[in-house]
């Protein structure tokens, strides 16, 4: 029942005992990734917006996962904010226990291939994070196939990388919670057993996450990790939605970001689709040339730092992006803003994430992709 949280996220890693055979029989043999096993239509309804979450929109195609991530040393997850009381964005009782539970109980949920079939049901696991402990109650799934619905509070499926606690934990953790997201590491310091015992501890441990990070100094572009900059309180207005735009909602806080991940010869990252035509979602003019492109036109936008925060200017240059076994190349002509956003010029969208490269119809039409997937893992390099 419970799903993803956008307004209150933080990002984490997840160190939990999963079976590998469990794990092997939901991934593509021999990879070792947990890849979306389908797509669930959106449909919208009454959903609860106490804590602000992600409600389905009619039409949009959501992405659905049997499986989570490998556990390693270094699993990364996502922790997120739910109210598992009645009434409350939870949508229904927990499935553990077919019960709601209080806002000031010790309880989460987990996405489904770490839930394993209720596997994990009443076990406890720590979780550590900003200097502080909290053992926490698993009494729920974060469902990662099943969404928009009553018992799901119209919210999409979750994540396949997903630990939705109540708002007592992230008290207990001294977690903020309009607290966007932040990178983090950790350690594993308990592997468990595949089924755990009655009363077996499985351990979560989150470092570094910081309560607020409005004023962290920006990294330097060449000191390898980039981090959030600040926040952008979202404002709503004419958003087009043309190609599923993620548009802003009125006092949500969005992450910003002034530099990008480090740039190779085989640079990840995120290819979102995006019309440079007038008309179209992507606001005004493009950056480069003040112009507008044709949907049948290579052309793409890059996150901020990667366009000219990097010591690259990278207007009107060619770059080549490789993916589902093609390659593309495709012309620089407009920035995927990572700093200022939900308004006019942006099409009231919120600012891109620091990994983008946004790619107009005729590039995803090149790689051999179906739009309706909205995003896809590529890498890209300079030319």
């Amino acid at each position: 029942m419970a799903n993803f949280r956008a307004l209150a996220t933080a990002a984490v890693f997840l160190l939990v005992a999963l079976s590998t055979s469990h794990i092997a029989s939901s991934l593509r043999p021999g990879l070792g990734v947990c890849r979306a096993s389908g797509y669930l239509p959106g449909k919208s309804g009454n959903c609860e917006k106490s804590n602000d979450p992600d409600c389905c929109e009619d039409g949009k195609r959501y992405p659905q996962y049997h499986c989570s991530p490998p556990v390693t040393a270094t699993t990364k997850a996502v922790l997120t904010l739910n109210s598992f009381e009645k009434g409350k964005d939870g949508g229904g009782p927990s499935e553990c226990d077919n019960s709601y539970h209080s806002d000031k109980e010790l309880v989460v949920a987990l996405s489904t291939g770490w839930f394993k079939n209720m596997a994990r049901c009443g076990h406890r696991i720590k979780i550590t994070a900003n200097g502080k402990s909290v053992y926490a109650k698993v009494v729920d799934e974060c469902d990662s196939v099943y969404g928009c619905d009553a018992d799901h509070n119209y919210e999409p499926p979750c994540n396949n990388n997903i630990v939705d606690a109540s708002p007592a934990v992230w008290n207990a953790l001294g977690l903020d919670q309009n607290i966007g997201m932040e990178d983090i590491t950790c350690s594993e310091t308990n592997l468990g057993v595949d089924k755990p015992r009655k009363g077996t501890v499985i351990t979560l441990h989150i470092h570094g996450v910081a309560s607020s990070t409005a004023n962290k100094r920006v990294p330097k572009p060449s000191g390898g990790r980039c981090h959030i900059s600040g926040f952008l309180y979202g404002k709503a207005g004419k958003c087009n939605k043309e190609n599923g735009s993620d548009c802003c909602i009125p006092r949500h806080r969005y992450p910003q970001f002034r530099c990008s991940p480090p740039v190779s010869s085989k640079t990840t990252a995120t290819l979102t689709l995006n019309s440079f035509a007038r008309g179209g979602d992507g606001g005004g003019p493009s950056f480069c040339d003040d112009r507008y492109h044709k949907d049948s036109e290579l052309v793409v936008a890059l996150s901020t730092g990667w366009l000219r925060l990097d010591g690259t200017r990278r207007c009107n240059k060619m770059i080549r992006i490789s993916g589902n076994r093609r390659s593309v190349l495709a012309k620089v002509v407009d920035e995927c803003d990572s700093v200022h956003g939900c308004d006019k010029e942006h099409n009231f969208e919120p600012p891109c994430a620091n990994n983008i490269v946004d790619g107009s119809p005729a590039v995803w039409k090149a790689l051999g992709l179906n739009e309706n997937i909205g995003e896809f893992k590529v890498t890209w390099s300079d030319v």
